[in-house]
């Protein structure tokens, strides 16, 4: 398993849990009786990662996301298969390993609530065995990057989401792991907070090099961060490679937008079953981009165009398509 930071062979975890049926008669005979059912959160999976790499993890909510993350921080321990991250079994966790990666859950915090950031800042100092003044100089410039030494002296229940998960992210990288699993990072954040995190992020990983296993919903986090995309399906690893390349085999759609000179004064049916309603100006339909060449003259004969715009699909428009299909066979 050498050369690769990460690398897992048949790596699979099976949750069993008990299936309790209603009614105080039932609860009692579960004590003598139980029912239990089987999912399997992922199914074997083998994978490489290289040092360096910022790989994009992306699926649906229950994919398998978060627990191939916890698998390879060794929160949980796997039913079957074997991993090795940095050289160690994470689910040993030993004391070097778990010093040289950090796992940043956005949904769950690591800070302490009722303390101050800098208070959270000395204990995370203590427990990795970092030295005082380093470290303290590694919070400084970390919270000026993010724009945040504002609020290093407030409770950390008392800032805003942007402001604590800006928190969490100093605590997460203040021992300079060598390997970074973020969960969600952006999650919940508005439009200006996930951009400021992921410039952020961007800027850390040139500097520092770490190898990072990134998921989130935002798809701007995969397309600008990611080197590699994994897509998850139903606990199967289904695509790896570049997100480049992913879009050049999906289906090729294509954006036709525009707008009529007048409103339409009746229904149009145009190629590819695509409707234009009467009473309407403006257009915005998906085509393939085989399909152009007979959509557009048909197009042109509805009526004058005072603009036209074709454009190609972007990368979310086709995770969505990709995370709606997979919801709807769930």
């Amino acid at each position: 398993m050498s050369g690769f930071v990460i690398q897992t062979e048949n790596l699979c975890r099976t949750y069993k849990s008990y299936q309790k049926q209603e009614g105080l008669l039932n609860s009692v005979k579960g004590f003598f009786s139980r029912k239990y059912v089987e999912k399997r959160a992922l199914l074997p999976t083998t994978i490489s990662i290289e040092p360096g790499q910022i790989v994009g993890l992306v699926g649906a909510n229950g994919a398998g996301k978060t627990t191939l993350l916890k698998l390879l921080s060794g929160l949980i321990v796997p039913s079957e298969g074997e991993a090795l991250v940095l050289g160690f079994r994470p689910w040993e966790r030993k004391y070097d390993f778990l010093r040289k990666i950090s796992l940043l859950l956005g949904q769950k915090n690591q800070l302490w609530w009722d303390l101050t950031p800098n208070d959270s800042f000395q204990l995370l100092t203590k427990i990795y065995g970092l030295s005082t003044i380093p470290a303290r100089r590694r919070v400084e410039e970390l919270s000026h990057l993010l724009d945040c030494e504002h609020v290093l002296q407030t409770q950390l229940r008392r800032l805003s989401l942007g402001e604590r998960m800006k928190m969490e992210i100093i605590g997460a990288l203040l021992h300079e792991p060598e390997v970074l699993f973020l969960d969600e990072p952006t999650i919940g954040l508005d439009i200006v907070a996930q951009s400021k995190i992921r410039d952020f992020l961007r800027d850390y990983v040139h500097k520092k090099s770490p190898t990072v296993i990134l998921t989130s919903h935002y798809m701007d986090d995969i397309a600008i961060l990611a080197h590699r995309l994994l897509l998850i399906q139903k606990g199967t690893i289904v695509y790896d490679g570049s997100v480049n390349h992913f879009m050049e085999t999906t289906d090729k759609e294509q954006v036709v937008s525009g707008k009529f000179q007048a409103p339409l004064s009746k229904n149009f049916l145009l190629p590819g079953n695509l409707e234009l309603n009467a009473g309407k100006k403006e257009f915005h339909l998906k085509i393939m981009a085989e399909n152009l060449s007979t959509f557009l003259p048909a197009l042109i004969q509805v009526g004058p165009i005072d603009e036209l715009k074709i454009e190609k699909v972007d990368f979310e428009d086709v995770m969505h398509q990709f995370l709606q299909a997979e919801s709807s066979i769930r």
